[in-house]
Parts: C-alpha cells; sequence; structure tokens
C-alpha cells in the first residue's frame, strides 16, 4: 500500500509538472505569436498608406493631363497624316509682338510673318501651312510665331532660316483635316500617339502597383489568418 500510495503521488506530481511545463511554452508561443503580429501590423499599415498614396497620386496625374494633353489632343482635327510639297515661302509683312521688360512692363517688338503654301498629297488642292495647333490658334495667317524679344533682327534672322529649311525641303510630313472644316494644314502635332502613351505609362504603372502592394498585404493577412485557423484545429 506504501509503495502504492508512494506510485500515485509520484504519477500526479509527474502529471502537475508536465502540465506547468506545457503552459509555459504555450505562455512563451503565445507571446512570441502577439511579437510577431504586433511586428507586422505596423508594416502592413505602411504597405497599405504606400499603395493608396500610389493610387492617389497616379489619379491626380490622370487628372492633370487629361485637362492638358489629352483635352489638346481630342480636340486637335489634324489628325490625318499625308505629304505636302511646298508651293511657296515668302515673307509678307511685319507682325507687332510684345516682350517682358520687367514687373508690370510690357514693350513693343515685330517680328517677320513667313507664309508657307503647300500641295497636299500632290491633289492640287493649295493650303496654307503652319507649325502646330498653338501657332495655328495664335496666328492662322503666318507658319512660326518665335517667342517676342527685344532684338527684332535675330527674330527676323530666326525665321529666314527657317524659311530656307523650307526651301530646300521641298515635300514634307503634314497632317490636315480629313473632313475639310479647317483649310489650313499643320507640320506637326503638338501631342501625338507616342507622346500620349508615354505619357500615360507612368500614372498607369503607378497604379498597377499600388493596387498590387495592397492586394499582397490583403492576401498576406488572409493567409496567416489561416494558417491560425489550422493551428487551432489541429491543437
Amino acid at each position: 500500500m506504501f509503495f502504492m500510495a508512494g506510485a500515485k503521488n509520484n504519477a500526479g506530481r509527474n502529471e502537475r509538472s508536465s502540465k506547468s511545463i506545457y503552459q509555459k511554452f504555450r505562455r512563451v508561443d503565445l507571446l512570441d505569436k502577439k511579437k510577431t503580429v504586433t511586428a507586422l501590423r505596423p508594416g502592413e499599415d505602411r504597405a497599405i498608406f504606400l499603395g493608396l498614396g500610389m493610387i492617389l497620386s497616379s489619379v491626380m496625374m490622370y487628372f492633370v493631363l487629361g485637362v492638358t494633353m489629352l483635352r489638346s489632343y481630342a480636340d486637335s482635327v489634324w489628325t490625318e497624316e499625308g505629304v505636302c510639297v511646298i508651293l511657296n515661302s515668302t515673307i509678307t509683312a511685319d507682325m507687332n509682338c510684345s516682350y517682358n521688360c520687367g514687373s508690370e512692363c510690357w514693350r513693343d517688338s515685330k517680328y517677320p510673318c513667313l507664309q508657307v503654301y503647300v500641295s497636299v498629297n500632290n491633289t492640287g488642292r493649295v493650303s496654307r501651312l503652319s507649325h502646330n495647333e498653338e501657332t495655328q490658334d495664335t496666328s492662322s495667317e503666318c507658319f512660326y510665331v518665335p517667342r517676342c524679344l527685344k532684338d527684332s533682327v535675330a527674330m527676323h534672322v530666326m525665321i529666314m532660316n527657317i524659311s530656307e529649311r523650307l526651301k530646300v525641303n521641298q515635300q514634307v510630313t503634314c497632317y490636315y483635316d480629313p473632313s475639310e472644316q479647317q483649310e489650313n494644314v499643320i507640320l506637326m502635332r503638338l501631342y501625338d500617339q507616342t507622346v500620349v502613351f508615354h505619357s500615360l505609362l507612368w500614372p498607369s504603372s503607378m497604379l498597377i502597383g499600388g493596387a498590387l502592394v495592397i492586394v499582397m498585404v490583403k492576401l498576406t493577412q488572409y493567409l496567416s489568418r489561416l494558417c491560425e485557423e489550422i493551428g487551432k484545429i489541429k491543437r
């Protein structure tokens, strides 16, 4: 009886000690998990804020491009590319312009008006050539409108060089209105498809990158919760 009672006491002590050891390991495991979760949460929050910031920045870039470049590209009627044969390139008259000479100071200057007439696609249609859409809006008579300078001689030399180059190149690529509502044609577009594509590439990449960051964080959180639930079931 004595030996049996001693064995029972030893078994009870061993069971209590094993339980206490298990509880200690369990507490250490829970503390480690809490520390891991606590360490992960700030990193996940920063990653989500980063993704949201990237998305917000891309939306702002889309807005800026939409009200500037995309609007000008969409409003342009000179969409059809053709070949223009230069028929005549002459300086007709001097045009007045104003340059800034200081705070609230404007003075007058002059530049020569270069008129260029071309034949579009050898169809016999004669049109006046402009440099781009901005020049067409500023002055429909002159091929090129330089930035107004105090030195009118420098502007005259610039226009003369342009005239000589056009006389050397008898055929140039130009853009015209296929609906023929605009009789004038332009030498180049302010924003073509390549410029628009490269301008939209960066905000699009930023938008996709920000969305991927948020998706990856959410996927990591989901997998972490799934692993915890599987661990609870196994126990």
